[in-house]
C-alpha cells in the first residue's frame, strides 16, 4: 500500500475556498462577499453570497454605492452573505456551527448569528474594522462568547486537476 498524499488542502483553505467561491456568484460591482457555514465535524451546510432577495430582478434595483436618494443606492436592497447562508439553511438548528466568510460581519450580521447559535467565525479581510459597525460587532461576538479570527492564507497555488 502506498503514502497519501501529503500537499492536501487544511479544512480553512478548503471552507474559505468555497466562501470566496461563493462569493464569485454576486453581482453586485463593487463588492463579492461569501460565506460557507460549518458543522462541528467539518460538514457544509450552508453556503451565501451578497445579493438581492429572491424575486428581486437584479436588474430592477440599483447597484450604486453613492447618491442624493438611498433608495437609488444598494443598502436598502442587498441581502450580506452571512445572512444569506443563515437564511439558506434549512436543516434545523446552526449551534455550535463554524462560519467561513471573504469580509468581517457587519453588525446586523452578527446579531443574525449569535442570534442562530454559530460560535466561531473565521474571516478573511477587515477593511472596515475602524467603522462602528465592525467596532460594534465585535462587542457583541466578545459579549455572546462567539470566537472570530483571520484566515490566514498559504502561499501555495491550489491546482484542479481533472
Amino acid at each position: 500500500m502506498g503514502d497519501k498524499r501529503a500537499d492536501y488542502i487544511s479544512w480553512d483553505e478548503y471552507f474559505m475556498g468555497v466562501a470566496l467561491l461563493s462569493g464569485m456568484r454576486s453581482k453586485d460591482p463593487n463588492t463579492q462577499v461569501g460565506c460557507c457555514i460549518v458543522s462541528q465535524d467539518n460538514k457544509i451546510l450552508s453556503m451565501g453570497y451578497n445579493g438581492l432577495p429572491t424575486g428581486c430582478s437584479d436588474d430592477n434595483f440599483p447597484w450604486t454605492r453613492e447618491g442624493d436618494d438611498p433608495l437609488e443606492t444598494k443598502y436598502f436592497y442587498t441581502v450580506h452573505s452571512e445572512l444569506n447562508a443563515i437564511l439558506n439553511y434549512r436543516g434545523g438548528s446552526l449551534e455550535g456551527a463554524k462560519l467561513y466568510v471573504s469580509l468581517f460581519p457587519c453588525n446586523e450580521c452578527a446579531k443574525a448569528i449569535i442570534q442562530s447559535g454559530i460560535k466561531e467565525v473565521i474571516y478573511g479581510s477587515n477593511k472596515y474594522e475602524d467603522t462602528p459597525s465592525v467596532k460594534a460587532s465585535m462587542k457583541m461576538f466578545d459579549a455572546a462568547g462567539v470566537n472570530y479570527h483571520e484566515y490566514h492564507e498559504t502561499k501555495r497555488e491550489i491546482k484542479i486537476n481533472l
